[in-house]
C-alpha cells in the first residue's frame, strides 16, 4: 500500500477512539486522516426513533472526542464516499469490515467505484472478536449449531485490544473538503417517549466498569430476574461499537467462575448469530429450516387484532404485558422477556416470528439484526436448534419462576400494583377477580400449546410426504 498524504477513516458500527485496528492501518498509510461518518438512507429508514436518537447521541460524542473533526455526510455511500476521498485527495478509505447483507452489498459497491478512481477501500478488523467465516469445523465447514461453535470460537481465541486513542491519527479540519459532498448537522433528536441510555464510547465505559464492580459476580444467577439489575446493558453499546465484544472479553480474562464464564458464552451467542446470518442471509427474512415453511400461521383481521394486544402489552397474562410495556418504555426488554413474549407470540397466537423480529427492531435501542431475527427463530423453532417442541413457555411459571415476587410485573403493570407477591402472575384468581382496567387472558395457553404442537405435526407430515 502506498503511502498517501491522506487518508479517510468510514466510520460505522465503530462509533469510539480506543482499539480501533482502523486507525493504525490508516496511520501507516497515510500523514493524516479524515474522520467519516454516512447518514445512509437505507439505514436510517428502517431504525426507529431511539435506536436512531442513540445514534445521534453517540455521533455528537465521537465527534467531541475527535476536537470536533468529525465530516457527517449525507445519501449513498457508494456515491458520496468516494467523492469524499476525490475531494481530499485520499488514496485509502479505511473501515472496519462489515459482514451484514446490506454491509456487504453497499461495500462492494464503494470498493468498486474507489477503485475507478484509484483509490482502495481498506477492511481492517470487523464489529466482532472473531470475524464471520473464521470459526470452522474440522472439514471446513461453517457450525450449525451453537454448543459446538462456542467451543471452536474459544479456542480460536482473539486478538489484544489495539492500543489507540484520539491522538493516534493527525485529523483534518472536514471544511478542507470544500465543501463536496456537502456537510451536514448531526440531527436534533426527535421526540421519543422512551428513556434512552446514554449514549456514547465514554458512557459505554463507565457502565462496563460498573458492571465489573459491582454485577458480573452474579451475573450467572441474577441475569434471569428481571425485577433485578443482573445484567450489563451492553448491548446497545455493542450494537454501534461504542465498545468493542474484544475489550470486554480482555477484561474479563482474568476472572473466573461460572458468571464470567456466562457472560463470555453471551457473547459467544452474538458472534455466532453474525456467522450464521453470514452464511445465510435469507434468514434474516426467511425460516432457517426450511421445513418449518409448512407451518400453518393465522392471517387476516382477528390475527391482525390479536397481534396489536400483543404490542400493547394487553393480552392478561401479566409477565408477557409487562415485557412489552418494557420495550415501550425504554426501548429495550430484558432477555429472558424477549424470549417470553416471543413465545407468547408464536406458540399461543400463533403469528409469524417475523411480524414480531420487525416490531422489536422498530423499537430496540439495541436492535441487531443477526441477534434479533436469530433469537426469534430460536424461540419460534424454526432456526439453527433443532428442538422446538420443548420451548414453548408457559406465561404463568415463567412469570412464578423468574419474577417470584412480582415486583417485575407490578413495575411494568399498574393495574395489577396492588397485587402482593406471586399472586400477580395470575390475577383471574383473586377472590375478587382481575382487577379494573386489566384484561381476561386472551388465550387459554393448555389448549394453545397443544395446538402448537398439532401444527408442528402438520409440519412433520408435510416433510415426510
Amino acid at each position: 500500500m502506498a503511502a498517501t498524504p491522506t487518508a479517510v477513516v468510514w466510520f460505522r458500527r465503530d462509533l469510539r477512539v480506543a482499539d480501533q485496528p482502523t486507525f493504525l492501518a490508516a496511520d501507516e498509510a497515510a500523514d493524516r486522516a479524515l474522520a467519516l461518518f454516512v447518514l445512509d438512507p437505507a439505514l436510517l429508514g428502517p431504525s426507529g426513533t431511539p435506536r436512531a436518537n442513540f445514534l445521534y447521541g453517540c455521533l455528537r460524542e465521537l465527534d467531541d472526542a475527535l476536537g470536533g473533526k468529525l465530516l457527517v455526510v449525507k445519501g449513498d455511500p457508494a456515491d458520496v464516499v468516494p467523492r469524499v476521498a476525490k475531494a481530499v485527495g485520499a488514496g485509502t478509505v479505511h473501515v472496519a469490515a462489515d459482514y451484514g447483507p446490506y454491509g456487504m452489498r453497499r461495500d462492494e459497491q464503494v470498493e468498486k467505484v474507489l477503485s475507478d478512481d484509484g483509490a482502495e477501500l481498506v477492511r481492517t478488523g470487523s464489529p466482532y472478536a472473531v470475524a464471520p467465516g473464521r470459526v470452522l469445523t474440522g472439514g471446513g465447514d461453517r457450525y450449525k449449531v451453537f454448543t459446538p461453535f462456542s467451543r471452536a470460537w474459544a479456542e480460536h481465541g482473539w486478538r489484544a485490544p489495539a492500543d489507540t486513542g484520539a491522538d493516534t491519527l493527525t485529523w483534518m479540519d472536514p471544511s478542507d473538503t470544500d465543501g463536496e459532498p456537502r456537510a451536514v448537522q448531526i440531527p436534533d433528536d426527535a421526540a421519543c417517549d422512551a428513556e434512552l441510555p446514554e449514549p456514547g464510547e465514554a458512557a459505554a465505559q463507565r457502565r462496563w466498569h460498573d458492571f465489573l464492580d459491582e454485577g458480573v459476580q452474579s451475573y450467572e444467577s441474577d441475569r434471569d430476574l428481571p425485577a433485578k439489575k443482573g445484567t450489563s446493558g451492553m448491548s446497545p453499546y455493542l450494537k454501534y461499537g461504542c465498545v468493542h465484544p474484544r475489550t470486554l472479553l480482555a477484561d474479563l480474562a482474568g476472572r473466573k467462575g461460572e458468571s464470567a464464564s456466562a457472560y463470555r458464552t453471551e457473547i459467544a451467542w452474538r458472534e455466532f448469530y453474525a456467522d450464521v446470518l453470514h452464511r445465510r442471509p435469507d434468514s434474516a427474512r426467511q425460516n432457517y429450516d426450511k421445513a418449518f415453511d409448512h407451518l400453518p400461521l393465522r392471517s387476516g383481521k382477528a390475527a391482525d387484532a390479536d397481534f396489536a394486544r400483543w404490542q400493547e402489552g394487553r393480552t392478561g397474562f401479566p409477565i408477557v404485558d409487562a415485557g412489552m410495556r418494557q420495550l415501550r418504555a425504554e426501548a429495550w426488554m430484558h432477555n429472558r422477556l424477549r424470549m417470553i413474549v416471543a413465545s407468547f407470540l408464536v406458540k399461543d397466537l400463533h403469528l409469524p416470528w417475523w411480524w414480531g423480529a420487525r416490531h422489536f427492531m422498530a423499537l430496540l435501542v439495541d436492535g441487531d439484526l443477526a441477534s434479533n431475527q436469530h433469537g426469534w427463530q430460536w424461540t419460534a423453532g424454526t432456526g439453527t436448534d433443532a428442538s422446538p417442541y420443548f420451548r414453548i413457555f408457559n406465561p404463568i411459571t415463567q412469570g412464578e419462576r423468574f419474577d417470584p415476587a412480582g415486583d417485575y410485573v407490578r413495575r411494568w403493570v399498574p393495574e395489577l400494583a396492588g397485587i402482593e407477591g406471586k399472586a400477580v402472575h395470575q390475577p383471574w384468581k383473586l377472590r375478587d377477580g382481575i382487577p379494573d382496567g386489566y384484561p381476561e387472558p386472551m388465550v387459554d395457553h393448555k389448549a394453545e400449546r397443544q395446538e402448537a404442537l398439532d401444527r408442528y405435526e402438520d409440519v412433520k407430515r408435510a416433510n415426510r410426504s
